[in-house]
């Protein structure tokens, strides 16, 4: 036997794509990535070696499954394969490729997300056509104001139902709280967890929900995208006349110019305060 396969060996070269991917995927809150990995190790062969993937794959992968999408998607799902990746070299010590250079990250536009209505969203949680579990989702969005992959990667006893609130890390690492109110609390929220094999719960023999799937959700029944229900009680609170800081302390931004551009009024609000110009009415 030469040296380079013993080496190879030495270094995690009989790990598979899979295996290598439900390592990292049961440790802490990378649930969130489970979407992304699990495309990528599908489209380069589940049981094909670690070891034999290479930074050119890699990025032809990531091309292929996003490289039409939006820069904030690609983004996303680059950033999750990254940071498996690394971890694998990282903390398994495998010989495993990286994200080629060329595959970079790409330049995202200002995010000009449109509030939706608070009437219009109140009327989508009550529609009798769409399924419990995608409605719970949507209002712990909507009264949370946090990142969907924030609650998608929660498990159910992370949740405090008694004190209405759940645990999430946030994108520096720390830990951090986020609430709902009494709309949420009375659907007993199920968040979902990283897939099993197949997708199914092997507890309540149910499909378990990832991102992209509860994105095409969304979009099927309301055309709307997961971010326009932070986004838009963030700018709901801001017509409430809710100070910048509390504001800031529910979305837990820590720049206030980043917060401010999801504190722009909506329709309703401009609208309203158009009846200060109006002329001033007789009264008799």
């Amino acid at each position: 036997m030469s040296a380079v396969p013993q080496v190879t060996a030495l270094r995690g070269g009989h790990v598979t794509l899979a295996a290598a991917a439900d390592a990292f995927l049961a440790t802490p809150r990378t649930a969130a990535y489970a979407s992304a990995i699990d495309r990528v190790i599908t489209r380069l062969g589940r049981d094909r070696p670690l070891a034999h993937v290479t930074d050119t794959a890699i990025g032809a992968a990531l091309t292929e499954l996003w490289g039409a999408s939006a820069p904030a998607t690609w983004n996303r799902n680059r950033a999750a394969v990254t940071s498996w990746l690394a971890w694998c070299q990282a903390k398994k010590h495998s010989a495993a490729p990286s994200v080629p250079a060329d595959a970079e990250r790409r330049k995202e536009s200002a995010d000009e997300t449109r509030a939706v209505a608070k009437t219009t969203i109140h009327r989508l949680l009550s529609r009798r056509d769409v399924p419990l579990r995608e409605k719970t989702l949507w209002r712990m969005l909507y009264e949370t104001a946090a990142r969907a992959a924030e609650i998608l990667a929660l498990n159910v006893e992370d949740l405090d139902l008694e004190h209405r609130r759940a645990p999430v890390r946030s994108k520096g690492g720390a830990i951090e709280w986020v609430y709902w109110d009494s709309g949420t609390a009375e659907r007993r929220p199920v968040p979902a967890r990283r897939p099993a094999a197949g997708g199914i719960c092997p507890h309540t023999g149910r499909a378990r929900l990832g991102y992209d799937r509860a994105r095409v959700l969304l979009d099927t029944y309301a055309g709307l995208d997961l971010h326009h229900l932070r986004h838009s009680a963030a700018t709901h609170l801001g017509e409430a006349e809710v100070p910048l800081q509390l504001i800031m302390g529910k979305t837990r931004h820590k720049n206030p110019r980043t917060a401010m551009r999801y504190v722009q009024p909506g329709a309703d609000a401009i609208a309203k305060v158009t009846e200060v110009l109006a002329p001033r009415r007789r009264t008799h």
